[in-house]
Order: C-alpha cells, then sequence, then structure tokens
C-alpha cells in the first residue's frame, strides 16, 4: 500500500489533468502544467513507482454494450474468513459485476452490476446470490443517473 507522498503545486496539476484526461501526450501534459516535457516525464514516473498513480482505465459506456441496467446490491452475509475469499471469488466470476466492496455498516458488501434488462438482474439475483447460503440478505437500489465527481486529490489541496 502506498505511503503518503509529498505533493507539490505541479504534481497536483499533473494528477488533475491525467484523470481528466488519462490519454494525453506528456508534451501536451507537460505543456499544460507548465513544465519541461523530461521533467514532467520524470515527475509522472515518480508518481507510479510511489503508488499515487496506480495505472490507466478505460470506461466504458454500459449502454453502448446493451447492458442499460445499473444497479448498487447490498449484501449482507455470514462474518467469517473463509467466506470471503470464494464469496468475492463468485460475485466477481459474474460477467454483470463492474465493482465489488467490502463495507462496515448495515451491509456487508456493495456490489455494482449492469445487465442487459430487468430479468437478467433478477437471474443474478435469484439464480447466483440468493442460492448461496452465506448471503442473508440482498437489497437492490437501480441506478437512474450517474455523475463522476472531480479529481481525487490529497485534503487541504487548493481548488483550480
Amino acid at each position: 500500500m502506498p505511503q503518503n507522498v509529498d505533493l507539490d503545486p505541479v504534481d497536483l496539476r499533473i494528477l488533475r489533468v491525467l484523470q481528466n484526461d488519462a490519454r494525453i501526450t506528456n508534451r501536451d501534459l507537460a505543456a499544460e502544467v507548465g513544465v519541461a516535457a523530461s521533467t514532467c516525464l520524470d515527475r509522472v514516473n515518480r508518481l507510479r513507482a510511489a503508488g499515487v498513480i496506480e495505472g490507466y482505465r478505460l470506461r466504458v459506456s454500459p449502454e453502448a454494450l446493451g447492458l442499460p441496467i445499473q444497479a448498487f446490491l447490498t449484501l449482507r452475509t455470514q462474518h467469517s474468513r473463509e467466506v470471503l475469499e470464494p464469496l468475492t471469488e463468485h460475485i466477481l466470476a459474474q460477467p454483470e459485476t463492474r465493482a465489488l466492496y467490502n463495507i462496515a455498516g448495515a451491509a456487508d458488501f456493495l456490489v455494482l452490476v449492469a445487465c442487459a434488462d430487468v430479468a437478467a438482474l433478477q437471474r443474478l439475483i435469484v439464480d447466483e446470490l440468493t442460492a448461496r447460503p452465506e448471503i442473508h440478505q440482498i437489497q437492490t437500489m437501480l441506478v437512474f443517473q450517474e455523475w463522476e465527481g472531480g479529481p481525487l486529490l490529497p485534503p487541504g489541496a487548493p481548488a483550480d
């Protein structure tokens, strides 16, 4: 797990820009943050090595792939270590699963899924999840609309 890293204003600008456009060229990134291309590349490599930048992801539209029904599922489960690994493997093996979180509170897991239709969502819940004895309760919350937040920056980072 990465340690806290001291980030100066240039590092913060790099993180802001990359989180908005991870495909930006190093030359354009350097120009955007006001440093030389070689300096920018060194800083990005340092941020990667420190674990601040974990990778780059491609966002795919579920709707464009024929998966317009998105839902969050909260799961209450049996609490034991021997249950966690096989259950998480099973949930992640479902093609509808987009994200899985082990959480604290009224539920034990939060699962984001994308399905072709309501029947596919019902099949996932009934056949793949409630059929498992370690799952005691499922609550389904349909996603009507999604917004993405701003870039993730450390506490106290100045607003851009």
